[in-house]
């Protein structure tokens, strides 16, 4: 069963509060909270404290990706700001069997992220310490890129190494690709601008789900 996970780097933040609350209204199971700070990635965007202040108005997943660098001194504030699963990035730390097992230690699910360039088979030997694989289909830092065609392929290498895996896929999805997404084995789709860029929010979630369900 697919999951739509609407990324939160893509509302607007004057409004944050309601559009969170129409993304939950559309149907989505999962938010995706991108935090960035502009080491790993060149952007920043928001710390604990932001999805602290959204955590009561929602019963939605919180999908927690953190592209920072040794995000193990993180995890408890993202942890207590609401975090249902945290996801860290195989790229950014060199402890990333410490900084699983202490996510999981919460109670909580762990992810792992991989860039574009990192093949999948570079993280096969950790299989087991993880519960979500997150591919990014775009080159992480910013909203609203384009999604690039190659990374079907890496979604497919992903669902043949780990066949029981939640697969998720962030960067560049939309009402037109999102089918071949889910075709290639994802089953958690993040989306933005998708979304978020929308007038009708629970509209495009319901566009969202159903092309990807055709």
């Amino acid at each position: 069963m697919i999951k739509i996970s609407p990324s939160i780097l893509s509302c607007d933040f004057s409004r944050l509060g309601y559009d969170v609350e129409m993304a939950e209204k559309g149907g989505a199971e999962y938010l995706h909270i991108d935090v960035m700070d502009g080491l790993f990635v060149p952007n920043i965007s928001i710390g604990s404290c932001v999805q602290k202040s959204i955590r009561n108005q929602s019963k939605m997943v919180f999908d927690t990706h953190l592209m920072i660098v040794d995000p193990i001194r993180y995890i408890d504030d993202f942890y207590k700001a609401g975090s249902d699963i945290i996801t860290i990035h195989y790229e950014a730390c060199k402890n990333v069997e410490e900084t699983l097992e202490k996510i999981r230690s919460l109670g909580i699910k762990a992810g792992l992220s991989i860039k574009p360039k990192t093949p999948v088979s570079d993280i096969k030997h950790l299989e087991g310490k993880f519960d979500m694989l997150l591919i990014m289909s775009v080159e992480p830092g910013f909203g609203g890129q384009s999604f690039i065609p190659e990374s079907l392929e890496k979604i497919k290498e992903a669902r043949e190494l780990f066949p029981t895996l939640d697969i998720e896929v962030d960067g560049g999805i939309n009402e037109n690709n999102i089918n071949a997404v889910v075709k290639s084995g994802a089953n958690i789709l993040v989306a933005g601008s998708a979304v978020f860029g929308k007038e009708d929010i629970p509209s495009a979630i319901a566009t969202l789900r159903n092309n990807a369900e055709a």
